[in-house]
């Protein structure tokens, strides 16, 4: 999978995407995420990309040229499956949208920045827009990192064992069920009998049952 990112703060994405899971991701050649700065595509010298608000009011806008320019030169390689736009007032991001963004084959995520981006870019350009939550950050460089991480981790190869992520919350609309580890009895808090008994239905069956139980209490909603 390749991902490109257009943002006004590349600096932001560094860290993200330099460790842990995404970087071995990278380094397997089974992602490539480049980073772009919006300023390359500046429409002056100062590097400008975003202007005043058409009708009046308080922030800037990010300008259709810089964005526009930007977006037709990385699509010269190879079209992109979706362009998405992180925007607070996007669809919420969930599971679901994670395993069919992971099927595809490039993506171009655009960073916001400001009171946002011009309608227009909006209009022509993005097929997608996705927000990670209902609150409001400095920009859609946090976001971007966010998609990439749940994206990439779906990818065939890059966990160590490809399994575990069918297992994660929210797969099959159920949370996950609690897990344990050595020892056994910490402090007299002892790990449920039936993780030790060795009987691999009997285990799968209380996980399944936890599963549901955690999900009943905590997420409702998801449970139906």
């Amino acid at each position: 999978m390749h991902i490109d990112i257009v943002s006004v703060l590349p600096e932001l994405l560094e860290s993200p995407l330099s460790h842990s899971i995404m970087k071995r991701a990278r380094e397997k050649g089974l992602l490539q995420v480049e980073v772009h700065a919006l300023r390359k595509w500046a429409v002056n010298s100062y590097g400008q990309v975003d202007d005043y608000q058409y009708g009046g009011g308080a922030g800037m806008v990010m300008m259709c040229e810089p964005l526009v320019n930007a977006i037709d030169e990385l699509s010269v390689k190879a079209p992109f499956d979706e362009i998405i736009y992180l925007t607070p007032d996007g669809e919420k991001f969930n599971q679901k949208i994670a395993n069919q963004l992971s099927l595809k084959s490039r993506l171009l995520l655009i960073c916001g920045h400001y009171k946002g981006i011009d309608e227009r870019v909006r209009e022509h350009y993005i097929t997608r827009e996705i927000s990670i939550g209902d609150y409001v950050l400095s920009g859609g460089e946090l976001p971007a990192a966010v998609l990439v991480d749940a994206i990439g981790r779906l990818l065939p190869g890059v966990l160590n064992d490809e399994t575990s992520a069918l297992f994660d919350s929210f797969q099959d609309n159920l949370l996950a069920p609690p897990v344990y580890t050595r020892p056994a009895d910490f402090r007299g808090w002892k790990v449920p009998e039936v993780l030790l008994s060795g009987d691999p239905k009997k285990i799968e069956d209380w996980r399944y049952e936890m599963a549901l139980k955690r999900t009943s209490e905590r997420r409702p909603d998801m449970a139906g």
